[in-house]
């Protein structure tokens, strides 16, 4: 018997601008399918994440849950923020959730999407050029990610990835071990060309890399996030480092809100409000479909 053909979405996140942001493939299950075939689907779309939505029908909560699942090309991960962000565009903008807050049950937990009115747009989207506008943005609750101190002998390993730029600061993230950098100002973090293999060797699943922005910036901080060992050389607008990001920021700015700038080629931009009492990020962005269609297989 033909299996049903599975419906997909291509959606850039964190832009107003198709061809930038970090792009996902959202697949609309109707039943739960095994993970040889996400990872085989993954693997052929090849992008930094493809995730698969099944509708939760039995659900008690009083809004819409959907179970979310996230593969790189590569491997399951526990967290992605950009895929999530992408799942609830195109929920909203197809009309298949009518309500503006959608519950999402994944590794990481309940997570939640709400469409909140962009009633002050900035400039700072003028940092990307062809923008469409949508009149909402969507706004992400996620748990923050602590950081803990890292092995300063290992600190070598990583300034040879970075190639040999000189390190400020770097810890690493609790959850999904990566390591944090700190560069000496946003500029260097633009600017440094990072060497693939020799990231490869260091520990840890990926760097999160990055520094202050100029005080004639827009952005609070900029970043950047690699991760080869999961078949993504640069992220090119990682989310949930952001989760890390935002408490590490927060303590050296004396801020709970922020603009920060993802400086991969692509390019994207993360509004992010701190709740440090209930140990929360909310990251708020925008989206852009760009390409549907059908699995067949």
């Amino acid at each position: 018997m033909a299996k049903t053909p599975i419906k997909y979405y291509v959606v850039d996140a964190f832009t107003n601008s198709a061809f930038k942001g970090n792009p996902a493939a959202v697949c609309l299950l109707e039943e739960e399918r095994d993970e040889k075939w996400m990872q085989a689907v993954a693997a052929e779309f090849n992008i930094s994440e493809t995730c698969y939505l099944t509708w939760i029908t039995n659900s008690t909560s009083p809004n819409t849950r959907f179970r979310l699942r996230w593969f790189t090309p590569v491997a399951e991960v526990n967290l992605c923020g950009h895929a999530t962000l992408a799942s609830a565009h195109t929920l909203f903008t197809t009309g298949l959730v009518n309500s503006n807050i959608i519950e999402f049950d994944t590794l990481s937990g309940i997570l939640t999407a709400k469409k909140v009115p962009d009633v002050c747009p900035t400039n700072v989207s003028e940092v990307q050029n062809g923008g469409v506008s949508d009149h909402f943005l969507i706004e992400l609750n996620f748990p923050t990610v602590p950081v803990t101190d890292f092995n300063s002998a290992e600190a070598s390993l990583i300034s040879k990835a970075l190639n040999d730029a000189p390190l400020i600061d770097v810890k690493r993230t609790t959850t999904a071990d990566d390591i944090f950098v700190v560069l000496q100002s946003g500029k260097s973090v633009i600017e440094m060309e990072p060497r693939f293999d020799d990231i490869l060797k260091c520990p840890g699943r990926g760097l999160i890399v990055s520094g202050a922005a100029p005080p004639d910036s827009e952005f609070d901080f900029i970043s950047r996030f690699f991760c080869p060992k999961y078949g993504i050389n640069e992220d090119p607008v990682c989310g949930s480092a952001h989760c890390a990001l935002a408490p590490y920021w927060s303590q050296k700015l004396g801020k709970l809100d922020f603009v920060a700038h993802a400086a991969s080629p692509r390019g994207g931009i993360v509004t992010i409000h701190l709740d440090e009492q209930n140990h929360r990020v909310l990251l708020r962005g925008k989206a852009v479909m760009v390409m549907e269609g059908s699995v067949l297989v």
